[in-house]
């Protein structure tokens, strides 16, 4: 009988399982299925944004099956809570899973993204401001060896593109009013956690920053290995939003690395870590392919086993 666990994280923007015991990883996929597309403006879940994700959580079923795991943990995050119509969401993925959908607040996703992305580091490299780019909502958390503030904004890559972008590619004038929304939006968090001001290392999550440091490095395929603590310059996240921001989506298909799923809402994602790194003064960001998920999995892995 093997220990195996499984997460699910059903996002605003991708819907994502890992199978794993805390130490080794035996399944991990991510399906883009946009679950919050058009919530920013009706507060509503689509019909077809759920049957989409149904869909997923149904092949997700049958490779949970096949390694008979002893238990499943599955949230929800930012568009369900902006949703007024997320129980008939939970009702079809308790249907397909088997256990219904925790929805998660802000600050509970945030350490949860904080535990799985620094569960590998030096504390001696911190104090760690992990910043998990989602796409309904930024969750911006400060720790070492514990979560010392979190707070959740309302600027994800999805809300950002379906809120200030009308053109393809964005007029300048939209660029700038989304980058003027996030700058308000850090100077929230730099009242509510003064001391991420003094952190070490900044970590960056979530598929913007794996997108990225793919084109950055400009992968044929996605290459987990060659994302996960690569590190990338400040100068190299402002190239690489220069070159995104000023093509149209098709365009941006041209540069090695680019997801075709992610190629309509990379600019609203970058529009946060070019932002981020300015405000802060960061020089590098530490990208994290060990999120969310992982930190769900070791919350379910009885102690000891990890």
């Amino acid at each position: 009988m093997n220990n195996f666990v499984a997460a699910i994280d059903c996002g605003t923007n991708s819907t994502r399982l890992l199978i794993g015991d805390g130490a080794t990883t035996a399944e991990r996929h991510m399906q883009i299925t946009r679950l919050g597309e058009g919530v920013e403006a009706t507060g509503v879940l689509s019909k077809e944004a759920i049957s989409r994700v149904g869909k997923t959580l149904r092949e997700y079923r049958e490779i949970i099956d096949s390694y008979q795991v002893r238990k499943v943990r599955m949230t929800a995050t930012s568009a369900a809570r902006d949703a007024s119509n997320a129980d008939d969401f939970f009702d079809l993925a308790e249907e397909i899973i088997g256990v219904r959908p925790e929805l998660l607040s802000g600050i509970e996703e945030g350490t949860l993204s904080f535990m799985g992305a620094t569960k590998d580091l030096d504390l001696e490299d911190g104090p760690f401001l992990v910043v998990d780019i989602g796409g309904g909502s930024t969750e911006f958390i400060l720790g070492d060896q514990e979560v010392q503030g979190v707070i959740s904004c309302d600027i994800g890559c999805v809300r950002l593109t379906e809120k200030w972008f009308e053109h393809d590619p964005p007029l300048p004038e939209e660029l700038s009013s989304c980058l003027s929304i996030v700058e308000g939006h850090l100077d929230d968090v730099k009242r509510e956690i003064p001391q991420a001001l003094n952190a070490a290392t900044f970590i960056g999550l979530a598929g913007t920053v794996s997108c990225t440091a793919a084109v950055e490095q400009g992968l044929q395929e996605y290459d987990r290995d060659k994302i996960h603590h690569f590190r990338l310059s400040k100068e190299a996240v402002e190239d690489v939003f220069r070159t995104l921001a000023t093509e149209t989506k098709a365009e941006r298909l041209d540069n090695p690395g680019m997801e075709e799923e992610r190629s309509d809402v990379i600019v609203g994602g970058l529009c946060v870590l070019v932002k981020v790194m300015r405000s802060f003064g960061f020089k590098e960001c530490l990208v994290s392919e060990a999120d969310i998920l992982d930190g769900l999995v070791a919350s379910i892995v009885p102690q000891g086993q990890q």
